[in-house]
């Protein structure tokens, strides 16, 4: 049995939620980033007036730890670990990518064994972070960023039909030129993070409080006005 809140600011839309042994029972999100922050807090209140659910019952706090925006990323990550620190409860931690990835096989569970995954978040300009999965999750492209040109991905599409999507795949749809680049929309799922959180929850997958922290895939890039 588990009881557990789910946080994902990693994008332009955030989510907040409770779940029940990986069964969605809460759910607020909102859709302006730039106020990730102010939401939060006061999201994390409502929902525990709207299910009657008291922050101690939890069993476990579960956050996306990126890749995704910077800011948004430690708004999440910094709430997560101060609410399992303070209640004393297990950390979970999941890479935004694949929580993408999952969502799509969710979304499109039809289709064909040999297809592959490709979650794009945007990452500003033409660069995005992207991976490649297999449907069973097997990496075949390991988490990164990526400047987009006409000749990205040209290996991996000339002997399989991959999907795109997230983000920053309308970019790359504009420059792909490829038949074997299947496109489609696709957010993270809260129901999916629910369930990928309540798995890692009954293997005991915690990650440790002391060492966790955003998983930015780039270095922070600060230009200083004279």
């Amino acid at each position: 049995m588990s009881l557990i809140l789910n946080i994902d600011t990693s994008s332009e839309k955030a989510h907040v939620s409770f779940a029940k042994d990986g069964s969605l029972l809460a759910l607020l999100s909102s859709e302006s980033q730039k106020e990730h922050a102010s939401f939060l807090q006061s999201a994390i209140q409502q929902l525990c007036k709207t299910a009657s659910i008291h922050l101690p019952e939890i069993d476990a706090v579960a956050v996306t730890a990126g890749p995704g925006s910077y800011t948004g990323l430690r708004v999440g990550m910094a709430s997560a670990k101060g609410l399992s620190y303070a209640l004393k409860k297990p950390f979970i931690t999941m890479g935004t990518l694949e929580i993408l990835a999952r969502s799509a096989m969710d979304l499109f569970p039809d289709q064909p064994e040999t297809v592959l995954y490709c979650p794009m978040m945007d990452a500003r300009r033409m660069e995005v972070f992207t991976a490649i999965y297999q449907k069973d999750l097997h990496t075949i492209l390991e988490p990164g960023a990526m400047v987009l040109d006409e000749g990205s991905f040209e290996a991996h599409l000339l002997t399989n039909k991959i999907l795109f999507f997230g983000s920053g795949s309308a970019k790359w749809k504009a420059t792909c030129k490829n038949m074997n680049a299947l496109f489609k929309n696709v957010e993270i799922q809260p129901q999916t993070m629910c369930m990928q959180a309540n798995s890692l929850f009954m293997q005991k997958d915690f990650t440790d409080l002391a060492y966790s922290e955003p998983m930015y895939l780039k270095d922070f890039q600060i230009v200083i006005k004279k």
